[in-house]
């Protein structure tokens, strides 16, 4: 896995397309962490440090809205895409008021699941850099703090909240 590339979990179902495109994006530089079900992407995730995830809407066992609701519950900075060949105008409000930051179509061209891909993580970035200024901001109003039993309480809260906010296995 090489440092600086994109960490990319990609669930499909369908074994030919996923080991495909798999072999594609791992050409174009991501690392791709590929699996065929919703409850492998889920401990996909916990084990390996994901940026983005594309997830094919209709699996069986655990579908992809299900999914995506799973893995940004445990990981809510991760961004999600959701590739499928059997969208619906419905579906694409869904999954996107779940969280997903894109939905496409199969089939999707190669160059725009790129910029949709590069997207999702430029957006993973920017979100991630607020939290920590906001982090910071906060430990610099305690620092103005007379009393070391507020300091603390406040400490307390920050850290609670960044694990909760920030969940991911680095």
């Amino acid at each position: 896995m090489k440092k600086n590339n994109i960490n990319l979990l990609f669930v499909d179902d369908e074994e030919q397309f996923l080991e495909s495109m798999s072999k594609r994006l791992t050409a174009r530089e991501f690392n791709v962490f590929s699996v065929n079900r919703g409850e492998k992407a889920i401990e996909a995730a916990r084990k390996n440090p994901v940026d983005v995830a594309l997830i094919d809407l209709k699996m069986p066992g655990m579908d992809g809205e299900e999914t995506l609701k799973a893995l940004k519950k445990e990981h809510p900075w991760m961004e999600i895409v959701i590739l499928t060949g059997h969208g619906s105008i419905d579906s694409a409000v869904d999954c996107t008021q779940s969280g997903a930051h894109s939905y496409l179509q199969k089939p999707c061209d190669l160059e725009q699941l790129l910029e949709v891909l590069k997207e999702a993580y430029k957006k993973r970035v920017m979100n991630k850099n607020k939290i920590e200024e906001t982090k910071m901001n906060e430990m610099l109003k305690i620092a103005q703090s007379n009393s070391p039993r507020e300091i603390l309480r406040r400490l307390k809260e920050i850290d609670s909240a960044s694990d909760y906010m920030y969940n991911i296995n680095y």
